[in-house]
């Protein structure tokens, strides 16, 4: 039986672990044909995903806080498997200090930081993926939807992925005429590594759960599986959208 994805080449960068958002769309592609490729930031997140993925070929270093790592990375790529159809950006980073309480916890220094990882980072990486990138293409990044409301403890991070969700616009603007289209899903909250950084998270999800239309929450394949569809052809006419993910909590 034949997949959306067959014959598609895909980067997927920010896998922490088994239970990473990242992870889930890894796998939820790669059961619609396409092979994957991974980053990890360094030797320590390495540890991680050496588990999960055995085939070392597949493993390429990149540190997003770098242009030098990142352009080191991409002609990995290009030297190990050519042209590639897509990347998933799921990295994001703030302090918890900047994760809890008042917004005026914020400084300059971790808001700026946040800012980087979070948002910038995905503007870095597609000036060195559309060297690699072929026509067609797609680009897939993930938010949350306290990019447009302010709730509680998510603060600098908010903050970031509303402009990481702007940085994806501009791009699906820029990259078009390349055949590149650019989406971000705005995924329910789950038990990641990420979630796990924000004070108070444990009472985020339960809250999330109970938004939802029917009272069970999202699942990493069910995100997983819309990044699947992103990547495909079958998403042709989508790009510059955020897409969400979250059994319908966005809606109260």
């Amino acid at each position: 039986m034949s997949g959306i994805l067959d014959g598609k080449r895909i980067l997927v960068m920010g896998v922490a672990n088994n239970r990473s958002i990242a992870w889930g769309c890894a796998q939820a592609m790669e059961k619609q044909g396409a092979e994957i490729i991974y980053t990890y930031q360094n030797d320590r997140m390495k540890k991680f995903i050496d588990k999960l993925v055995p085939d070392e070929n597949r493993l390429i270093e990149c540190d997003v806080a770098s242009d030098t790592s990142i352009a080191n990375a991409f002609a990995t790529i290009r030297d190990r498997f050519g042209k590639i159809d897509g990347i998933v950006h799921a990295i994001a980073f703030a302090k918890k200090e900047e994760l809890g309480g008042s917004i005026l916890n914020s400084t300059r220094e971790g808001f700026s930081q946040a800012l980087d990882i979070s948002s910038y980072s995905l503007l870095a990486v597609a000036k060195e993926g559309v060297r690699i990138l072929n026509n067609p293409a797609s680009i897939v990044t993930l938010t949350y939807m306290g990019s447009d409301r302010a709730l509680p403890n998510y603060n600098t991070m908010g903050i970031a992925k509303a402009a990481l969700e702007s940085a994806t616009r501009y791009l699906a603007r820029d990259l078009g005429h390349d055949g590149i289209r650019v989406n971000a899903i705005s995924a329910g909250a789950m038990r990641t590594l990420a979630v796990s950084g924000i004070k108070g998270h444990s009472s985020l999800i339960k809250e999330s759960e109970s938004q939802t239309v029917d009272g069970i929450n999202v699942t990493q394949e069910e995100v997983g599986n819309t990044c699947a569809f992103l990547m495909s052809n079958l998403a042709s006419g989508v790009t510059g959208d955020v897409i969400f993910v979250d059994k319908g909590v966005h809606l109260r």
